[in-house]
């Protein structure tokens, strides 16, 4: 929130100084860049592949649950009538395949974040590359992006980095 007040803050200096120069015609812009995703046809592709491998890893994990379920119901009904040492095997046979389990399902979210982001990146790469070539060639200085309160593209040429300014006034190299 504090970063899209300094932003607002920005653009009202900028379009103060703006008018008491007027010789600028400084030009902001706004983009929705979720929507812009959403709307490209790769999109749609990754969506339905990436809930595909979903699935996928969902049905093995409710295989192997089912599975450890039962083994579970067969220790209990059997588990009175078995010597100690057979009751141990069973259990510590029981805590590996819950361990398994596990194992499974965080490799298996794993696969799913790189999957998403070996699918996704490449489409936010395009979508911010035409934000980008949007900007040069209609002479934007700034395209806010209003569905992450950032700022999408800004003209090196035409801004100024108060970096340096800013540490000068505190004393920072």
């Amino acid at each position: 929130m504090k970063r899209f007040i300094g932003i607002i803050a920005l653009v009202i200096v900028t379009f103060i100084a703006g008018q008491e120069t007027g010789a600028q015609n400084l030009k902001f812009g706004h983009i929705n860049r979720n929507e812009l995703i959403q709307a490209m046809p790769e999109f749609d592709s990754a969506r339905v592949s990436l809930e595909k491998l979903n699935k996928e890893l969902q049905n093995a994990a409710e295989l192997l649950q089912v599975e450890l379920n039962n083994k579970y119901e067969t220790y209990l009904k059997e588990g009175k009538n078995m010597t100690d040492l057979v009751r141990q095997t069973k259990e510590q046979e029981l805590q590996d395949y819950q361990r398994r389990l596990s194992d499974f399902q965080t490799n298996a979210q794993n696969q799913l974040q790189e999957k998403q982001v070996a699918l996704f990146q490449p489409i936010t790469e395009k979508a911010d590359k035409a934000i980008s070539q949007v900007g040069k060639e209609n002479g934007f200085i700034y395209i806010f992006d209003l569905s992450g309160q950032q700022i999408a593209y800004f003209d090196e040429t035409k801004s100024v980095n108060v970096l340096p300014l800013a540490k000068a006034k505190l004393g920072l190299k």
